[in-house]
């Protein structure tokens, strides 16, 4: 995280609070040490930011102060609660820590009647695998993958595959690949994929084998694309 992003957070963090935030949560939302959030409260001090308080007790905002709200309208906002408690959700890690990062920025900034709604816990169990986060980075750097795969009956089966995109459908995530092996478009879900490794080679999207004619064929929409 750029340190202009996390003096951002922690000003958002103390923003309309009533009660002192203490240190130690600030270094573990921001995933620094105690050192860094002293050494950046006492920057932000010395800029002119009105926050009062004092280690071990805790710091905010000089009664009074007040930093102007971003425009969003209160549905705006529930939206985007929504949507980054999903990606914490359901992403990888990479993608999960981005949205706790935008979640702060948003809560900071809602109104009181949303407050307690988007500070309710979520119901979604959060998970700690990195696979999603390996798969996205194969994407991107055009990586192809030998897949130890598992079908509906656990039967496993060897594929190389071309992977073109990550896909959410109604609580599972699906890695949209070309696949060598049946010479064809093919949907993987990562939850069954028993292990994977690149194989060392990249590939080049071709208009038969790339990303836009598997969109053709399966009619998908961009917006759940990753």
């Amino acid at each position: 995280m750029r340190r202009a992003d996390r003096l951002f957070l922690i000003i958002h963090s103390l923003r309309g609070r009533r009660t002192a935030l203490p240190a130690r949560r600030l270094a573990e939302t921001l995933s620094v040490s105690l050192r860094t959030v002293y050494r950046d409260i006492a920057d932000l001090q010395l800029s002119g930011v009105p926050i009062e308080g004092e280690a071990g007790i805790g710091y905010m905002l000089r009664k009074g102060a007040d930093i102007p709200p971003l425009m969003f309208t209160a549905e705006e906002l529930e939206a985007l609660v929504v949507g980054t408690r999903f990606v914490r959700a359901f992403a990888g890690e990479r993608l999960a820590g981005s949205a706790q990062a935008a979640l702060i920025k948003i809560e900071a900034v809602l109104p009181p009647e949303l407050r307690q709604r988007a500070l309710a816990p979520t119901r979604w169990v959060e998970g700690k695998s990195g696979m999603i986060d390996r798969l996205h980075e194969a994407i991107s750097e055009h990586r192809v993958l030998r897949l130890d795969y598992r079908d509906e009956a656990q039967r496993g089966s060897l594929r190389e595959v071309e992977p073109l995109c990550l896909a959410f459908w109604g609580g599972a995530w699906t890695l949209g690949a070309w696949c060598r092996l049946r010479t064809d478009f093919r949907n993987f879900r990562p939850d069954r994929i028993a292990t994977f490794e690149a194989t060392g080679e990249t590939f080049v999207e071709t208009r038969e084998h790339g990303l836009d004619a598997y969109l053709g064929r399966f009619g998908a929409e961009t917006d759940g694309i990753f």
